[in-house]
């Protein structure tokens, strides 16, 4: 059976940052790259750490540590205080944060929002900054992007001599290996090379993903994901996304356009989406769908009043009695509970984590959307499936972009 209650619960308070099971598969091809990702997800890590995680021998982990530590990648540490009469005390090996740095970005309807990240994956700064407009040409999306880039790094005290590259996240159809977004709400036109466009406007690499895509790495390298092998991410914001990891590696599908839970049909000939087409999820359950049907129980204009606003007054007349509007949320619920029994028949994974602003609405994560979840999935003999709710804010989207570019800046530095 499957558990009958969502959490809330936040990312494990672990140093470092990266899977903590074996690595992302494809990435750390090299003895010398493993070494360096298995102190990097571990914070910190002695050599017979090392050599005992990575099933080699003392003196491999000697001479390829020693190299690490010349060329300013790793450092040693004093792990305990020395004792009298004990000995050399333990040595362990942490990564020199500062040898090179990421930013990472998520691109939003209303706000974009940037950080700087070391490369430890520690935080250095982060800022966020209002778009006038949602939908908008590539050009103008770039020069916003540039605007808030150069704010980042004035906040921080670096230039872009110091930035080995640039991760961006953003709803729509990414394809991440080609740098090209085909569909996006928030770009007008189509096929956009969005990767290098801005990357000819900072002269830095730049890598992108779908923003769902983005969370989920941040799930797996900062959050509940790192210790997991397998699990799925279902986001409900301004539309509806979800990633999956399978074997500590993010899918994407064979050509990086897999996954659009929100895109996929749950009424023939149904509500309107926003990707033109009829009856997919996110016309049910995503921001602009609540306002749409808030605007209506509520007798308010849909047009000047802000998505947020409208919804959260919804919320509210819904908890204060308003049957109207918590019919509204009920609704959408159960479209949420159709979407998550897809997920769960097509994948089996052994967690769900629910993420996104509209996770602040309990009606979305109640027992009644996690009983219908349960009616609507074959359940027998199955393994429990857990369901975790995360309400992030922005920078932890931003925060799984930096890892695009993280995992980019380790193997230019250290693949060969």
């Amino acid at each position: 059976m499957y558990n009958a209650g969502a959490r809330a619960v936040s990312g494990p308070d672990l140093p470092g940052c990266g899977p903590l099971q074996s690595g992302e598969p494809g990435r750390a091809s090299g003895l010398r790259q493993q070494v360096f990702v298995h102190v990097r997800a571990r914070g910190q890590a002695s050599r017979a750490d090392i050599a005992r995680g990575l099933g080699i021998s003392a003196g491999s982990v000697t001479a390829l540590t020693s190299d690490l530590i010349q060329a300013g990648f790793l450092e040693e540490i004093d792990d305990q205080p020395r004792e009298t009469g004990r000995g050399r005390p333990p040595v362990a090996l942490r990564v020199v944060g500062g040898s090179r740095c990421v930013i990472g970005i998520k691109v939003a309807d209303t706000r974009h929002s940037a950080v700087l990240t070391d490369f430890a994956g520690q935080m250095i700064a982060d800022v966020t900054l209002p778009t006038p407009q949602a939908r908008k040409p590539a050009a103008a999306l770039v020069a916003e992007l540039a605007v808030l880039v150069d704010r980042l790094l004035a906040d921080a005290g670096y230039d872009l001599d110091s930035v080995a590259g640039v991760g961006l996240g953003i709803s729509g159809i990414v394809e991440h290996d080609a740098g090209q977004v085909p569909w996006s709400p928030l770009i007008t036109g189509r096929d956009t090379p969005l990767a290098a466009l801005l990357a000819d406007r900072l002269g830095v690499p730049v890598r992108i993903d779908n923003d769902a895509n983005v969370l989920t790495l941040a799930e797996l390298w900062f959050g509940t994901g790192r210790d997991r092998p397998d699990f799925a991410v279902v986001t409900v914001e301004h539309g509806v996304g979800m990633g999956l990891v399978l074997n500590n590696r993010l899918f994407r599908g064979s050509r990086g356009m897999g996954l659009e839970l929100g895109h996929t049909k749950v009424a023939l000939d149904g509500a309107l989406c926003r990707c033109g087409q009829r009856g997919c999820l996110e016309a049910y359950l995503a921001d602009y769908a609540l306002a749409r049907e808030a605007a209506t129980a509520l007798d308010r204009p849909a047009e000047g009043t802000e998505n947020t606003a409208l919804i959260d007054l919804l919320f509210a007349e819904a908890k204060a009695g308003n049957t109207a509007a918590a019919t509204i949320f009920r609704r959408a619920g159960r479209y949420l509970a159709v979407g998550l029994s897809n997920v769960v028949q097509l994948f089996d994974p052994a967690l769900i984590i629910l993420a996104g602003e509209r996770m602040r609405y309990d009606y979305l994560y109640s027992d009644a959307v996690l009983r219908d979840m349960q009616a609507l999935t074959l359940t027998e003999g199955r393994t429990s499936c857990e369901i975790a709710t995360h309400v992030w804010g922005d920078l932890v989207w931003a925060q799984g972009a930096t890892v695009l570019a993280l995992a980019d800046a380790t193997d230019a530095a250290l693949g060969a």
